[in-house]
């Protein structure tokens, strides 16, 4: 029930993929739907393409990523992503977020359930959340210009739940990955207005999600050195 409320499939293209259903909240929200084919070197691709024929986005009607996205090397992009928390002041385009949205879709997923929900603040939904958190907690809440509620439809079923969670923390750090990948800034916080009644209205958060976090995303402002991490030997077992 809740899978068909946010993902339909193109009955008038049987072949594709289903689509992650992406709200764009501000005074009535506007729902963006993703369509699109999978990865490969860094751009979409169709498993179908001949040389010579058009990406499998710009046929599926989705923005070219090979026109604007360099080969990022997946190691290279992994090593390097930052937390941020300065930003320029310039929003992420709305083609890009819909371009960092379709990879998300791609995340491990057990049967399927696309529990991944992605909501888009407006300026009338960020001040609604800034009022629900208050004076003191409202000023980082202007720290990015773009800012993505990212949460999971649960079911009720403790496995499937289990499962769904993990399956949509892939999908928020894919968009976190993506963004790195095109130059982006990103922050995945978890303020605790998104735990309030307050705070989860103010989003338009169903009574059946689980808030993940709030992903910040905006052009960078200043070079992240990378921190320390424990060596692999030190949380890796090799069971005989």
């Amino acid at each position: 029930m809740r899978a068909s409320r946010h993902v339909e499939r193109d009955r008038a293209q049987p072949g594709l993929a289903q689509a992650a259903r992406v709200r764009v909240v501000a005074n009535a929200g506007h729902g963006v739907e993703a369509e699109g084919a999978e990865m490969q070197d860094g751009r979409l691709a169709d498993p179908g393409r001949r040389p010579g024929d058009q990406d499998g986005a710009a046929r599926h009607g989705l923005p070219t990523l090979s026109a604007s996205v360099a080969t990022v090397d997946v190691e290279h992009a992994i090593r390097t992503r930052r937390t941020h928390k300065a930003y320029g002041s310039e929003p992420v385009p709305r083609e890009t977020l819909e371009a960092l949205f379709e990879l998300a879709r791609w995340a491990p997923n057990h049967n399927l359930t696309n529990p991944w929900r992605f909501r888009v603040l407006g300026p009338d939904a960020r001040r609604r959340l800034k009022e629900a958190a208050g004076p003191e907690a409202a000023a980082k809440l202007d720290r990015a210009p773009t800012l993505v509620v990212a949460s999971v439809a649960t079911s009720g079923d403790p496995v499937q739940d289990e499962e769904d969670l993990c399956a949509a923390a892939v999908a928020s750090y894919i968009v976190l990955l993506g963004a790195h990948a095109r130059g982006l800034a990103g922050y995945w916080r978890t303020p605790a207005v998104l735990r309030s009644a307050a705070g989860r209205a103010a989003v338009g958060a169903d009574e059946d999600e689980h808030v993940l976090g709030l992903i910040h995303l905006g052009p960078p402002r200043q070079e992240k050195e990378p921190p320390e991490r424990l060596p692999p030997q030190d949380f890796v077992t090799f069971l005989p």
